[in-house]
């Protein structure tokens, strides 16, 4: 396993294992890995010959009062855990190896944006749009991995490489939660003690929310309504949103009546946190 810097020596890389016949995984991420990234490696490495991770931390994606600064880093870390599990090569660029002095170039998207995070973060699928972008003609993967976690990026994500007739699988995988359910996240760093019990919230009301699904709800409201009163029981939570949506456009739906995505984004303190259920997986 080795760690890469420029875009140069990651297509030199990838050039030489295509003259090999061999297929290659990528599986994008800002860093500070965990077990969650650790799945999607390891889904990677059996379904390829060779797999990239990259790491970094994209400015694009933050808005101007978000944590790009602050958001946690450990490239050691990080190479260690790519390696345990298989991984063959770290793309580590700097931003200026990625936004070159002059950069103007964008890759946006309506409708699947205009919900959920993309409403309390306006900036923020134009940046992931574009990194991504960047990266697949970078990288090149037959296959590429996102955690469904971030539910509406994967969303995204797939629409994307549908409308620019992208030549890769796009492929979703399981959230991976602590012991105590809480959703992993680079994020649950920022959490003291008593905000890391308090944000069991979250998970608690996405157990709420799947159990009166099973039970046979199918009105929106009342599910997302029951979920709500639960997160508003817990003193440190703020809620951005509760919604229920369109699995495929991710829009507000009033019945469950298609398949969906039940979505929530709740302030742990000034930790931002999200988790979710689809509708297919009850």
């Amino acid at each position: 396993m080795k760690i890469v810097k420029t875009v140069a020596e990651v297509r030199e890389q990838v050039k030489a294992w295509r003259a090999e016949g061999l297929t290659v995984g990528l599986v994008p991420t800002m860093g500070y890995l965990h077990e969650g990234h650790a799945s999607l490696i390891d889904a990677s490495v059996r379904d390829n010959d060779r797999t990239v991770v990259s790491d970094f931390v994209n400015p694009m994606q933050f808005g101007p009062t978000e944590d790009l600064e602050t958001y946690p880093r450990d490239l050691e870390h990080d190479a260690a855990l790519v390696e345990a599990h298989g991984g063959d090569l770290i793309f580590n660029p700097e931003p200026a190896e990625m936004y070159h002095d002059g950069f103007s170039s964008f890759v946006d998207m309506t409708v699947l944006t205009q919900e959920l995070c993309g409403l309390s973060r306006p900036v923020h699928f134009r940046g992931v749009c574009t990194v991504v972008s960047k990266l697949f003609n970078i990288v090149t993967p037959d296959r590429a991995y996102f955690g469904k976690k971030d539910a509406q990026q994967l969303a995204v994500i797939r629409h994307m490489v549908d409308d620019l007739n992208m030549p890769l699988e796009i492929i979703g995988c399981p959230i991976i939660r602590e012991e105590d359910g809480l959703a992993k996240s680079s994020r649950n760093t920022y959490l003291s003690a008593e905000e890391r019990q308090a944000a069991l919230i979250l998970s608690k009301s996405i157990k709420l929310g799947m159990e009166l699904v099973k039970n046979g709800e199918t009105d929106a409201a009342k599910i997302t309504g029951e979920m709500t009163k639960l997160i508003e029981s817990e003193p440190l939570a703020k809620i951005d949103y509760v919604k229920m949506v369109d699995a495929a456009t991710m829009q507000q739906i009033p019945a469950l009546d298609r398949p969906a995505l039940c979505a929530i984004a709740v302030y742990i303190g000034k930790t931002r946190l999200i988790d979710n259920f689809f509708t297919e997986d009850v």
